[in-house]
């Protein structure tokens, strides 16, 4: 959407590009898996990873916001479209060895986050869950966690420009609409 969006402005392909990359880059997108990797340093640092009652403890401390980043973001857990199954995680959780603990904050984590948020809806693990673990394991820098997940985009954000391009001839705008209260301008 970023790409296309500043496409629409009749920026150049670097610019539209560059801008996509960084709306990726946050935690909440294609850097969350160095937050995963943050977040099970946390937990190894302070749970016994066979004791389901210590980790069970740790995810309630970072759902409270007491422990971690004091977010209140149990990271890799949740997606906003793969609500049931990440197929991407399920391809990387087959590769990795060595991941009881991860395991554990899936299995316990999304019980613990449906109550906390009283939703229904069904959660699963995201690829952020596994695919830091897997980067590190292939000893890649956190630092090159976003960019990788980037370049496999490019290709999508190319053509996405291409068809803003031909066929928008108008700059989008956000439909925005403040829901603060009125105040007295200083």
């Amino acid at each position: 959407f970023v790409c296309r969006a500043l496409s629409s402005s009749g920026t150049d392909t670097y610019s539209a590009i560059s801008g996509a990359v960084g709306s990726l880059k946050g935690p909440l997108h294609g850097g969350a898996n160095a937050k995963v990797m943050e977040m099970f340093r946390y937990m190894k640092e302070n749970v016994d990873p066979k004791d389901d009652g210590s980790i069970k403890d740790y995810l309630a401390k970072l759902l409270n916001k007491e422990a971690g980043d004091k977010s209140g973001k149990i990271y890799g857990l949740g997606h906003a479209v793969y609500t049931m199954s990440d197929p991407r995680a399920v391809l990387l959780k087959g590769y990795a060895e060595d991941f009881q603990l991860l395991q554990k904050i899936e299995e316990l984590g999304i019980p613990m986050i449906l109550e906390k948020t009283k939703s229904d809806t069904p959660m699963c693990a995201n690829v952020d869950m596994y695919s830091g673990f897997i980067y590190s394991m292939m000893g890649i820098p956190e630092d090159l966690f976003t960019p990788l997940f980037a370049s496999a985009r490019i290709a999508g954000w190319c053509a996405n420009r291409m068809e803003e391009v031909i066929t928008g001839h108008r700059i989008m705008r956000p439909a925005y609409r403040a829901v603060t209260i009125r105040g007295h301008y200083v």
